[in-house]
């Protein structure tokens, strides 16, 4: 290598090592700040108005915890037993700061169920499901409707009912009762052609039905209680087995209702 060429290298070799003017700049303005502040810092003590203790930098506040869910069972019990301190606390102490904040919880209260009831209507107007007047109606014409359909029903029923049932009427001579029963117990029957078999449970005659029986037993034997009269059961030929209608005064419309749902309907259908 020639001298030349070894200068030429040596050049850009310290060329590279030397920083660049915008370092060298950043590198005078820190050395320029650093001087300054042992000036003012150090020499003069004017910390207080020159920031020579840096502020220190506010922590982020940590993210809040959601707050635990309280159960809806638990508020409804704080807002009774708030609802029965402040009207103890009226009661007892009837100033009239204490009766206004009763009165005025009690009125909250009493919107709220308010509104409850208002979105419990809408909410079975919305869904079929849930509206129980479909099956029993509550409304005049609806209702009217319905009794008419179960009418018919019922008739229908009750057409057929000689072909499996009769009927037991078990009665006294002194049952003042039994009088009033008597004429509707033979009117049902013979509108329906069923056989009814009257027992005199005193040994007395019926005037609505002549050709009764002494009781010999019958009652215990059915599954009835004893000394109670007018009862009424009806007896299954298919089945064998007697099927308890009622005791007391019953209308003709009731009898027959009964009949109908013993003898028709499963338990639990109309509801």
């Amino acid at each position: 290598m020639t001298c030349r060429q070894f200068i030429s290298v040596l050049t850009s070799w310290l060329a590279a090592l030397a920083p660049s003017p915008a370092v060298a700049q950043q590198t005078q303005t820190a050395d320029e700040a650093a001087s300054a502040d042992s000036l003012y810092c150090e020499q003069r003590r004017l910390g207080y108005w020159f920031y020579c203790v840096k502020p220190v930098p506010a922590a982020e506040p940590e993210a809040a915890e959601p707050a635990e869910e309280v159960a809806a069972t638990q508020q409804l019990d704080a807002i009774t037993g708030e609802l029965r301190e402040l009207k103890a606390r009226a009661i007892l102490y009837p100033t009239p700061e204490n009766v206004t904040a009763y009165i005025r919880f009690q009125r909250a209260q009493l919107d709220r169920a308010s509104l409850f009831s208002d979105v419990w209507q809408r909410a079975i107007w919305q869904d079929p499901e849930l509206d129980y007047t479909l099956e029993r109606p509550v409304g005049a014409l609806a209702k009217k409707q319905w009794q008419d359909a179960r009418a018919a029903d019922r008739d229908t029923v009750m057409a057929r009912l000689s072909e499996r049932y009769g009927l037991f009427y078990f009665f006294a001579q002194t049952c003042g009762a039994c009088e009033v029963m008597s004429p509707i117990v033979r009117s049902v029957a013979d509108r329906w052609h069923l056989t009814v078999r009257a027992i005199s449970t005193d040994g007395g005659p019926s005037r609505h039905f002549p050709d009764y029986k002494v009781e010999s037993g019958q009652r215990p034997r059915m599954g009835l209680e004893p000394g109670i009269t007018p009862a009424l059961v009806l007896w299954d030929s298919v089945a064998k087995r007697p099927i308890p209608i009622g005791y007391g005064v019953l209308s003709a419309d009731e009898l027959q209702d009964r009949i109908y749902l013993l003898t028709a309907k499963e338990a639990g259908d109309d509801y």
